[in-house]
């Protein structure tokens, strides 16, 4: 039996309201100075080089002022210079926001743009991989004022800006544009080898690349994210995003349990006493070592057909792994109408404990309680989490778990993470009873 529900996906672009018959604003070429071949003949877009970094604890990662302040000052810039020209279809920065009381403190916001901003479309869920479809809503299709630069690696190993570079399509580079519909302040997408029309499927190049932002970016408070459809994807074009938020998101205050060391450095763990269970992986030799163990995992999940979504934290030192339920279960009828009504679709955002509410009503009434109970219907059961696992370390192979977690101290066994304290409260998590 196929499952389809019914979408109302989030607007990311404003030409995506035109595909469904509104005017197209003239320009040339097609009219709407889009990527496609009509209109990116000659076109020149600003050029961030990075520069490749191996090493994920030595000093290749280390904050070095000029590349982090000036890649920072580039997003937040050239996203300021968009909302300045009228591209966004609202105003986040007007969204009141506030921490919910708690151990956790989940972070709540009223957002009712995005709520109001949709279109109706059909979406399968019980697919993770479908193939790309050039007839629906893709990145091609934006216009070239939403891009802000074009993200590559350097040539010469050294962070270089370029900003009138040419658009080299054969080589199909990657893009950092706006989403017109954002959740927080500097809300981007990472669009990798765009031209290349990829289906919204992880790779090892292009998780490679988002690990390569984060690094570059230098700031903990700036995360990407990635949802596979069936997880609240919403557009079948591989894409990344990511913003600022400065306060740690409950996912990564939450303590974990190790699992495994694995050759490279690279340590797994479980979380714990979170309301979605998940993987967390850390470390690494080099940044390829982390980012080649969690692609594998991805693509476990991908061709086992398992939902999931990813959150990269830590500048891209550590990375969450988070396999989810939801859609399968609200296409079965086994949520509550009542979490329903909210319609917060718990994409990667939700799950790390930033709550993005859609009515007042919702708003007012936030509780940890609340976030709790909509997040725990997001996870798998313990007995399938633990299957879904078997398959990742046999793709992964690791043949064995960690033999001395049962000697080791529970302060080594179970840890719990620290962060930068800007909010008041308690660190610590809690089991909810």
């Amino acid at each position: 039996m196929m499952l389809k529900i019914k979408r109302v996906p989030t607007v990311v672009s404003n030409y995506q309201k035109e595909e469904a018959g509104e005017a197209a604003r003239p320009v040339g070429g097609c009219g709407r100075n889009c990527l496609k071949s009509c209109c990116i003949q000659d076109a020149k877009l600003p050029l961030y080089a990075f520069k490749k970094i191996s090493k994920v604890n030595g000093k290749d990662l280390a904050y070095e002022e000029p590349p982090v302040a000036f890649l920072e000052s580039l997003v937040l810039g050239e996203w300021e210079d968009r909302m300045q020209r009228g591209l966004f279809r609202y105003d986040v920065t007007a969204c009141e926001t506030k921490v919910i009381p708690g151990e956790y403190g989940f972070i709540a916001q009223l957002n009712e743009g995005r709520h109001l901003k949709k279109r109706p479309t059909e979406f399968q869920v019980d697919k993770v991989l479908q193939p790309f479809d050039e007839n629906k809503f893709n990145f091609t299709k934006v216009g070239q004022e939403e891009v802000l630069f074009q993200f590559e690696a350097s040539d010469d190993g050294e962070v270089q800006f370029f900003p009138n570079a040419p658009i080299d399509v054969d080589n199909s580079p990657s893009f950092v544009a706006i989403n017109v519909s954002p959740i927080e302040y500097g809300h981007v997408l990472l669009i990798p080898r765009i031209f290349e029309c990829l289906p919204q499927r992880i790779d090892h190049d292009s998780f490679l690349l988002a690990l390569h932002m984060a690094a570059e970016a230098g700031n903990p408070y700036f995360r990407l994210g990635y949802n596979s459809l069936g997880a609240f994807a919403t557009i079948n074009h591989l894409h990344f995003q990511a913003y600022y938020l400065a306060m740690p998101f409950p996912i990564e205050k939450a303590p974990t349990k190790k699992i495994a060391n694995l050759n490279g450095g690279v340590k797994i763990s479980e979380l714990m006493k979170y309301p979605v269970r998940g993987l967390v992986f850390e470390g690494g030799d080099t940044l390829e070592d982390l980012s080649n163990i969690v692609s594998d995992a991805c693509i476990c999940l991908q061709n086992n057909n398992i939902p999931y979504n990813v959150l990269i934290a830590d500048c891209g030192r550590q990375v969450f792994l988070l396999p989810q339920c939801y859609a399968e279960k609200q296409a079965l009828g086994e949520v509550d109408a009542e979490l329903l009504d909210t319609q917060v679709n718990p994409a990667v955002w939700e799950i790390s404990g930033h709550m993005v509410l859609k009515r007042k009503k919702d708003y007012d009434e936030a509780s940890e309680a609340n976030a709790w109970r909509l997040l725990a219907e997001v996870s798998l059961s313990e007995e399938r989490f633990q299957e879904v696992n078997a398959l990742i370390f046999e793709a992964i192979a690791l043949d064995e778990l960690d033999d001395n977690l049962q000697c080791l101290p529970e302060g080594d066994a179970v840890n719990s993470n620290t962060y930068p304290a800007v909010v008041a409260g308690s660190q610590e998590c809690v089991v909810l009873q």
